[in-house]
């Protein structure tokens, strides 16, 4: 019986391997051809020091689509496979990304007012997922973060999302601070959450088009985009916790701008 318990245990465990490695490509020629196929990737890391035609190829595809890569050391590449990797290994995104410029363009088209939600250094993926679960529900135009130093979007945070990544526009910038600018430029007005603000949300006028930008539980938004705020707004807090999980912060801004712009929207 004690041996059919491990078996058990041993299939949960190759399930759950699959499930991770299903966006996995490793390899410079499985990398070049899932480029030429039109895929997307979330991640993709290139071992330092790699030379050779292949590779050289490889290069000349990620210049031409504009994909971003980074590169790591032998040992990383070997964590994520031990299959034959040859200095590549790569993670296709579960979703298709979209240009803030065409986002933003779309919504002024459709004579909407623009709430746009941008995401400085949230890595965990669930975190991600409820956000963007919460965005779609209550009609963000698009979720905006930078390729470095935020969440993959895998299967966990598609599953945490319920699908809602698949409903709302999701753009993923090189340069934040240049698509800040950007969003600014086009009219909309940059309110940051921060616990250490002195204006209230509610204090707020979200009824302007709008850019709200969260950052991360243990840093909070980037000094340098702080600057570049209208804003900073906090959210009343009367326990003595710290501070409030990112996506409830999150949902806690967007349903302020609904209401001041009238909940009708959602109907």
């Amino acid at each position: 019986m004690a041996g059919f318990f491990v078996l058990i245990n041993f299939a949960k465990k190759k399930v759950e391997i699959l499930k991770q490695t299903d966006n996995l490509i490793y390899g410079i020629r499985p990398a070049i051809e899932s480029i030429r196929a039109g895929k997307e990737f979330d991640k993709l890391f290139i071992q330092k020091g790699l030379r050779g035609e292949h590779i050289a190829e490889l290069f000349t595809l990620l210049r031409e689509y504009q994909i971003p890569f980074q590169y790591v050391p032998l040992e990383k590449l070997n964590r994520l496979t031990r299959k034959n990797h040859q200095g590549v290994v790569g993670f296709i995104s579960a979703i298709a990304f979209q240009p803030i410029e065409e986002v933003v363009q779309m919504i002024f088209e459709k004579g909407e007012t623009p709430l746009i939600l941008i995401l400085d250094g949230v890595t965990d993926v669930r975190n991600f997922g409820a956000i963007a679960r919460t965005a779609e529900i209550a009609g963000v135009h698009g979720i905006l973060f930078p390729t470095q130093g935020s969440a993959q979007i895998n299967a966990d945070a598609m599953k945490t999302s319920a699908g809602a990544l698949n409903n709302i526009p999701v753009c993923r910038t090189k340069n934040l601070s240049q698509s800040i600018d950007y969003l600014k430029n086009c009219g909309l007005q940059l309110v940051a959450a921060s616990e250490k603000a002195e204006t209230s949300l509610y204090k707020v006028n979200f009824i302007a088009p709008t850019a709200i930008i969260m950052g991360s539980e243990e840093d909070g938004v980037s000094p340098a985009y702080l600057k570049k705020c209208d804003h900073q707004v906090r959210i009343p807090m009367k326990g003595k916790t710290a501070s409030l999980n990112v996506s409830v912060a999150s949902a806690l801004l967007v349903y302020e701008v609904l209401r001041q712009r009238g909940l009708e929207e959602l109907q």
